[in-house]
């Protein structure tokens, strides 16, 4: 008898009863209705589905439910929930980093993660730790000015 996959998910102790094959993707969008996290290459090349795991951040298409037992995992949805979002959201807003938006929630968690490592990035930490998502829109210009802004206004909170 299979015993379920017990991790964190946003902050809440949660039990997944399927196979442990399957992708952490599938299993946030279709069995958590969690569709921040977009289904884009299926093979860890652009970021779309990037989540944060145990404070990583990582491609949830690349992940097997059985790597997550135990775990934290933090999906767009639930970072929107602290006071780190709103430093970032306020500065892509600010200099409209955002544009169709399929990038932006693996992009902002990306952000959390450069500024987590540094509090005051340089251009090159930033482009750097942004490097694994891709952006067909905004371009990084704009990203990279957002989280300079970030990293100003939220001084203190990374």
């Amino acid at each position: 008898m299979e015993q379920g996959i017990g991790f964190m998910l946003n902050g809440k102790s949660v039990v997944y009863e399927g196979s442990a094959t399957a992708r952490l993707l599938d299993v946030l969008r279709d069995t958590y209705r969690l569709t921040g996290v977009k289904c884009g290459c299926k093979e860890g090349e652009c970021g779309a589905c990037s989540i944060l795991l145990d404070g990583m951040l990582v491609n949830s298409c690349m992940v097997a439910m059985g790597r997550v037992a135990g775990c934290e995992v933090v999906t767009i949805e639930g970072y929107a929930q602290t006071e780190r979002f709103k430093v970032i959201d306020a500065a892509y807003a600010a200099v409209a980093a955002a544009q169709c938006g399929y990038c932006i929630p693996g992009m902002i968690l990306a952000s959390e993660c450069v500024l987590a490592k540094h509090p005051n990035p340089t251009e090159e930490q930033i482009r750097d730790g942004i490097s694994g998502n891709l952006c067909r829109c905004t371009g990084y210009n704009a990203i990279v000015k957002a989280i300079q802004i970030a990293a100003k206004e939220g001084a203190g909170l990374w």
